[in-house]
């Protein structure tokens, strides 16, 4: 495997500008109540990038107080449709304006690729913003049809002040998931950034405040899950949360939201995603996108595809070129432009991985390439094949959030149908074959939520995602994520002497 120089000789890494630090509360950065900090860091090499005010129940508790009044009281949620989509067209403006500044923050809280980050997440942010501005003014119920002399009709109201509560892997494109459809409901927020990568939650704080949304309607308050996290979900004027993250954290959520005041969850949580490459497959765009599918974002990535099954005319064939290509991959700084997979987040992440690939050596998997640490400082881990794998392995059950592919083999449709299910997990699935009937018949018959036929990562604003299983509930994207902002009221009155009904 290559490994790239991560001392900066060859390319230019950029200068990295960190301008906030503190908690977004009613429209202003301040200092945690406590006055304390905790230092987030570079994964390229562990050190700590800046200090950023440590948020916990005492400053959940001011923003949600300022999240009310603008929702109860300001402006936002009486605005019309329209007004609220001009002023979220600005903020995605803004977003455009400050690409590569915000791509770089990501790059050194989250290790992600900063090529990608100036191409596709920041870009791909400012777009489903744009998405929901142009859906701000869509949002309308039913007359209804009643069965005695009643006019009945729903309204769609914003749901209140929500809870939002973002993961480390994709800090941006989260972000957006939820704060895009939020806002454009007309509800209030508070968001709690992963504490490993607060940095462009913040910036994004500031240009939204710039962009025009009111005072109180946007607050981001970092800090840690069991203090910052667990205060959003236990608080009692919270209407409603949306939490993207590991399973075990999700129960401890909806476990707080149903023992303070029953607020509604949506939950996007863990995912170990089949990818099933039958005979009649293309063999080298086959293993291409299983590379893709695996090693995407260093395999930080909740729909990677990390179970693959392949059918057993060409597993041969598929191991050997699938090894060959790993190898290929150049791990390194992620401002490189020759790299092409960065550092997993944090230590606590990296000593997972290579906890996981020495599992899967102690079980009785066969490592054919990678499974070692890489480079001198910061955490990077070689692409890791094993072949040889069962279903009951840890590393065929467990999501790893790494660079990690368990390839194992299958010899019919109703084989792989009944493998492809059996976990705990329902996030997404992929299919590569060129026979339309078998698409058909696995796509119906696998319990995920997202089915990728010939491609994968085939997100859009207008396509829904969201899991089955322990892979949780309630979708992202499309109307449907806009959907969970709102509740629908039921309005009657009598009708007299009507001339129809």
């Amino acid at each position: 495997m290559a490994a790239a120089n991560g001392s900066g000789k060859g390319f230019e890494v950029p200068k990295v500008e960190v301008k906030f630090t503190k908690l977004f509360i009613n429209g202003n950065f301040v200092d945690a109540v406590s006055g304390k900090t905790f230092g987030t860091r570079d994964p390229r090499t562990g050190d700590v990038i800046a200090n950023i005010a440590e948020g916990d129940k005492a400053d959940i508790d001011l923003a949600v107080k300022a999240a009310r009044e603008a929702f109860d009281n300001g402006p936002w949620p009486r605005m019309t449709g329209y007004e609220r989509g001009r002023i979220l067209h600005k903020f995605a403006d803004l977003i455009d304006q400050h690409i590569e500044e915000l791509a770089i923050l990501d790059t050194v809280d989250a290790g992600k690729l900063f090529a990608i980050g100036k191409a596709r997440d920041i870009p791909g942010a400012a777009h489903l913003l744009r998405y929901y501005a142009g859906a701000a003014d869509k949002i309308h119920g039913e007359t209804l049809k009643m069965a005695q002399r009643m006019h009945g009709y729903t309204l769609k109201e914003p749901v209140g002040v929500v809870g939002l509560i973002v993961p480390w892997n994709y800090p941006t494109t989260m972000f957006f998931f939820k704060v895009g459809p939020a806002l454009a409901a007309g509800c209030a927020v508070v968001v709690k950034p992963a504490e490993q990568t607060p940095l462009s939650a913040l910036f994004y704080a500031h240009l939204a405040k710039e962009a025009g949304v009111p005072d109180g309607v946007l607050n981001v308050v970092p800090g840690l899950g069991p203090t910052a996290g667990a205060a959003v979900a236990s608080h009692m004027d919270v209407d409603k949360l949306s939490f993207t993250g590991s399973t075990e954290v999700g129960r401890l959520v909806m476990k707080a939201a149903a023992e303070s005041n029953l607020k509604p969850v949506s939950l996007e949580l863990g995912g170990k995603s089949p990818i099933v490459v039958f005979d009649d497959a293309d063999l080298d765009m086959a293993v291409n996108l299983v590379n893709f599918a695996t090693y995407t974002n260093k395999g930080e990535i909740c729909v990677a595809g990390t179970r693959i099954y392949v059918q057993e005319g060409i597993y041969d064939a598929f191991v050997k070129k699938a090894a060959e290509l790993a190898k290929k991959s150049v791990v390194g700084d992620p401002f490189n432009p020759r790299v092409t997979q960065g550092p997993q987040v944090d230590k606590d992440q990296y000593e997972k991985v290579l906890k996981y690939i020495d599992i899967g050596m102690r079980e009785g998997a066969t490592l054919v390439t990678g499974g070692k640490a890489c480079g001198d400082k910061g955490y990077y881990i070689e692409p890791t094949i094993f072949t040889d794998v069962k279903d009951d392995m840890s590393i065929a059950q467990d999501e790893i959030f790494g660079p990690v592919m368990a390839l194992m083999k299958f010899k019919t449709v109703e084989e792989v149908i009944q493998k492809a299910n059996n976990t705990r997990y329902g996030l997404a699935a992929g299919i590569v074959t060129k026979n339309i009937d078998i698409a058909n018949t696995v796509s119906r018959s696998i319990r995920a939520g997202a089915i990728w036929i010939n491609c994968y990562f085939a997100f859009d604003p207008d396509a829904p995602f969201g899991g089955y299983k322990m892979s949780g509930f309630g979708k992202d994207m499309g109307m449907d994520g806009l959907e969970k902002y709102l509740q629908t009221k039921t309005v009657v009155t009598p009708l007299y002497n009507t001339p129809w009904l």
